[in-house]
Order: C-alpha cells, then sequence, then structure tokens
C-alpha cells in the first residue's frame, strides 16, 4: 500500500493553469502505476491519464490531451499533472491513485482497479 497526497487544487478564472501534485509515500517501490482521476458533483470518477513510474510509458485521455500533461520528480515520488485552458467544466476534485503494473485502457478507466488512493484536491475554475 502507498500513501497519497495531492495539493496545487485552486479557483482560477477560465483560460488559466495549474500544476497539481500528488506525493507518495510508504510502499513506493511497489505501485509503480500512478494515475489522475477527476470527479466532478453527481458525475463518476473519471480517468485523465497514468505515468509508469519504471519506464515513464503515459497515457492521457483523448479528452485532455492536448491541455494536460504529466512529469515526475527524479526521485519518482512526486507526480505532477499539468493543466492549461482551464475551463468551468474541468471544475472538479483531483484524485491521484496507484496500482500494480500497467494496464489496458479500458482496466485503467476502472476506478476499482486502483488499490490506493489520496483524499482529493478541489479545483474550481470561474467562467
Amino acid at each position: 500500500q502507498v500513501q497519497l497526497v495531492e495539493s496545487g487544487g485552486d479557483v482560477v478564472q477560465a483560460g488559466g493553469s495549474l500544476r497539481l501534485s500528488c506525493v507518495a509515500s510508504g510502499g513506493t517501490s511497489s505501485r509503480s502505476v500512478r494515475a489522475w482521476f477527476r470527479q466532478a458533483p453527481g458525475k463518476e470518477r473519471e480517468f485523465l491519464a497514468a505515468l509508469n513510474l519504471a519506464d515513464y510509458d503515459t497515457r492521457i485521455e483523448d479528452s485532455v490531451k492536448d491541455r494536460f500533461g504529466l512529469s515526475r520528480d527524479s526521485a519518482r515520488i512526486t507526480m505532477y499533472l499539468r493543466m492549461n485552458d482551464l475551463q468551468p467544466e474541468d471544475t472538479a476534485l483531483y484524485y491521484c491513485a496507484a496500482r500494480d503494473g500497467w494496464a489496458t485502457a479500458q482496466t485503467m478507466r476502472n476506478p476499482a482497479r486502483w488499490p490506493d488512493w489520496g483524499q482529493g484536491t478541489q479545483v474550481t475554475v470561474a467562467s
């Protein structure tokens, strides 16, 4: 099990940018695949992007890949989600998740396939 803590959420104007951070601790040698999800009120949790810390392979959903990007620090402890040109529909609670092993896109989109979660960080985009 790995503990995950997200930060960086804020209130921004439409068109603005944010960088979210996900810091991992405890058992970081496992759970080498990390991901970002988001959940807006009344909606299901939505997969956004995943990063394999072992080989830096990434997967970003088509719906956000032109605006969102992933990166990590050299120690492979912190993962970042860079979000540009934010829009009101991006308003949500953003979560970091971790699992063992890379998987198919279908598997990764399923929140139930991610055993470890952070508490989330709120992003609010004002129009």
